[in-house]
């Protein structure tokens, strides 16, 4: 507190005691020298006095206010302003208002948090070509420049008469976007779904003039109606938007492309040449339209557009390529027919508003998105990947996994396992396994390819470039037989596991004879939705999908974390090292649940003995330091081998560390802070942290040295929700009491030993 301001309570203070003293008379008990002192002091501390009152109320207000520890207090809501005139989206953290006359627009977009304003000019709320021609949604034009959107000009700004136009709103709650079997064994705590908050709907149709040209004219789209919904979560500064498209007309329209957002957003930097990489707003923008075969979100949003805006001609940038013009569209098509009665609907937005540009903050809000709005990927089970599908194998591996406390056994590639076959008798055996399997506890499931392969056919090929080199098309008739298949497959045997590799990866194809597309235009949006509508069926019906692409938004529960399988061939110790760079590296925008790592008990992509685990028993100390390195990060990794154990003391190793992760399973399965990246030179260590739960945090701290190491850390304990004072509980059980710094920091003396590893917990 400033000196001032000591001042001022000490004045305070004297004063009180003064009048308590003099029987409570007040200023006007004072007299001579006592009278004029108080006066003179009270003049000159008063305002402080007043300033003081302001900023401890200001104090209070801020202090519980970080949203990513307690995000309670933010509740979103729908508000309309007195005149009418404005319909407003709120929860505390994220503010949009829309104007409703003379036409629906968004004219303030506000991040809360740090109080900026996203928005710099008035756009249409989406786009549309029905029919070939081009529609704008809504909209406001006249503003006089695109660098700042003053409110005074919103009044004197005109609706495009030629688009579509604001008929009217409802509100509601947010809606499942589909159902959720929630497996509750798995998580750390019950999720709810769907995420709670608010719904707006603005309502449009076609201007006068294209609704009496449409009974006149080929085209119909003149007779569409398209609403524009939004939704926004409580106790985060997240958004959610998508369009639907209705058709009541008496014949069919084709919804060519759309366009589902467009924002005109404040430059984050403004450069009058090129840029080699812009710094974009602070808003972290993600789509269900997602695919693609990286284990991260970098190249898998191919909706998502930032793009530079012709029309703003007063920015910096002399080429007028500033990228900040945001679009969320398709790349391609989706080329869409809608029958007469009928409806398209988009794929959703989620746009995040960032109060920082700090990476851990990023990511820990990124990674509370995902927990928010595909709450299935905070299921975490215990997998092993058996190697024989031979039913003596598999239930050799659920018996292991059983006595350990694992939870889930995939039939792995190579395995022998065919989620393709038809045969009765090959579905009665693999349904008398899942059945076994469910008696232990144990979820059953296998492994499936779709890319990479060929057809039944080469005419169900796609005819265009393959990410994977060849790829089916879901549009033809194998690639619907197949998704059938797969679900079938799963209905006939109780199967609670798919983990599908090659997943769709965004391919197109240009051929006409197929029966479930038309050609180019249409065949990504249906090779999507055929994918995505098997991966939502699964959801509902709780089969679990370790999918190695970016499906969270559309059902998936996990993904690689991200890792070269070439990895598991070089000799043991190096795989140590190299597994928890991994680990680290993975988990800036995933929680430590969203990604498998991998673990081959015998040898996979060469290596020989030097690269290999079995046999177990000889190799034990490297089993249980790869054990403590992924059940200590949080992180399932598919154990691929024949077992998981092959002597008493084996197998006690295995369940250690098994239940420690379940004993945390609630602060493991929380959130990730990256403290220092293994090097294989000194320590690394990381901290789990989670606010809400018993266990606050959770410090793992590994030494890859040939000697002990002992040292004091200064580990950061602000995202633990612990203010002043911290309990921490060592491995071995003792407990002492740490103060926080002002940084909110505490320094803990440690002691590891050669090749050994400690862990604190922060209760």
């Amino acid at each position: 507190m400033r000196t001032e301001s000591w001042q001022c309570w000490l004045a305070l203070v004297w004063f009180l005691r003064q009048v308590s003293v003099r029987g409570g008379r007040g200023v006007a008990g004072f007299s001579g020298a006592t009278g004029r002192r108080l006066a003179r002091h009270m003049k000159l501390n008063l305002k402080l006095i007043c300033s003081l009152f302001l900023f401890s109320g200001a104090v209070q207000a801020r202090q519980p206010e970080d949203w990513l520890l307690d995000g309670s207090s933010f509740k979103a809501r729908v508000s309309v302003t007195t005149e009418g005139r404005e319909v407003v989206l709120d929860n505390g953290l994220l503010r949009r208002v829309f104007r409703l006359a003379p036409n629906a627009a968004t004219v303030s977009f506000e991040n809360r948090m740090t109080g900026e304003s996203f928005l710099r000019s008035v756009r249409p709320e989406a786009s549309l070509e029905l029919d070939g021609i081009r529609h704008d949604i809504g909209g406001l034009r006249g503003q006089p420049v695109d660098n700042f959107l003053k409110p005074g000009w919103i009044d004197r700004m005109v609706s495009d008469p030629e688009a579509f136009q604001f008929t009217g709103y409802q509100t509601g709650k947010t809606q499942a976007r589909f159902p959720w079997k929630k497996r509750s064994e798995w998580m750390s705590k019950d999720a709810p779904w769907p995420a709670p908050g608010v719904s707006l709907t603005l309502m449009f149709e076609a201007p006068a003039k294209a609704r009496v040209a449409s009974g006149d004219e080929p085209s119909h789209s003149g007779a569409a109606k398209v609403e524009v919904h939004y939704e926004l979560f409580d106790g985060l500064p997240l958004l959610s938007k998508w369009i639907v498209v209705r058709n009541p007309s008496a014949k069919p329209i084709c919804l060519n492309t759309f366009t589902s957002e467009i924002l005109a957003l404040t430059e984050a930097e403004s450069s009058v040449g090129k840029s080699p990489s812009w710094r974009l707003p602070k808003l972290q923008v993600e789509t269900e339209y997602s695919f693609g075969g990286a284990m991260g979100t970098l190249d898998t949003t191919p909706s998502v557009h930032w793009m530079p805006d012709p029309t703003y001609k007063s920015q910096v940038n002399y080429e007028l390529q500033t990228p900040c013009l945001l679009q969320c569209r398709p790349p391609l098509g989706p080329d869409q027919e809608i029958a007469p009665g009928g409806s398209f609907e988009s794929f959703r937005s989620f746009e995040l508003a960032y109060d920082s540009t700090d990476r851990e903050r990023n990511g820990l809000a990124k990674r509370r998105m995902y927990r928010t709005i595909a709450p299935w990927v905070t299921e975490n089970p215990v997998l092993m990947h058996v190697r024989s599908a031979e039913p003596q194998a598999v239930k050799l591996a659920i018996d292991q996994c059983a006595e350990v406390g694992f939870e889930m056994v995939i039939l792995t590639f190579g395995s022998g396992f065919d989620f393709e076959s038809r045969d009765k008798t090959y579905q009665a055996q693999l349904k008398e396994l899942a059945v076994y399997a469910r008696s232990k506890g144990i979820a059953l499931g296998g492994y499936s390819l779709c890319a990479s392969r060929g057809a039944a056919t080469p005419a169900d090929n796609t005819t265009g470039p393959a990410v994977f080199g060849v790829m089916p098309c879901l549009g033809a008739r194998w690639g619907r037989d197949y998704l059938e298949q797969l679900k079938s497959m799963m209905e006939n045997t109780g199967l609670a596991v798919l983990e599908h590799d090659g997943s769709y990866p965004g391919d197109t194809c240009a051929a006409t004879n197929h029966p479930y597309h038309r050609g180019l235009a249409d065949s990504q949006w249906v090779q999507w939705k055929g994918i995505t509508d098997l991966y939502k069926w699964c959801r509902a019906n709780g089969v679990y999908l370790n999918i190695p692409d970016w499906y969270f938004l559309s059902g998936g529960n996990k993904i690689g974390m991200g890792y070269r399988e070439s990895n598991w061939s070089l000799p043991r110790e190096y795989q140590e090292i190299v597994e928890r760079q991994n680990v680290f590296d993975g988990t800036w925008d995933k929680t430590p649940g969203m990604g498998w790592m991998f673990v081959p008990l015998t040898e996979y992509q060469g290596g020989g003995a030097a690269a290999t685990i079995e046999p177990l028993s000889e190799h034990l100390p490297h089993y249980e330091q790869r054990l403590s390195n992924l059940f200590g990060a949080g992180v399932m990794a598919c154990y691929r081998g024949p077992r998981l154990y092959d002597t008493v003391e084996t197998k006690a190793v295995v369940k250690r560390w098994v239940d420690f992760y379940k004993r945390h399973r609630d602060v493991l399965n929380a959130d990730l802070l990256h403290l220092r990246r293994a090097d294989g030179r000194d320590l690394d260590y990381v901290l789990h942290v989670n606010p809400a739960g018993r266990e606050k945090g959770l410090l793992m701290i590994y030494n890859p040295l040939e000697n002990a190491v002992r040292r004091t850390l200064r580990i950061p304990l602000y995202y633990t929700g612990k203010t002043t004072t911290a309990r921490l509980r060592d491995s071995d059980g003792r407990a002492k009491t740490f103060k926080l710094d002002r940084g909110y920091n505490v320094e803990i003396p440690v002691e590891v030993s050669a090749r050994g590893v400690a862990w604190f917990v922060v209760e």
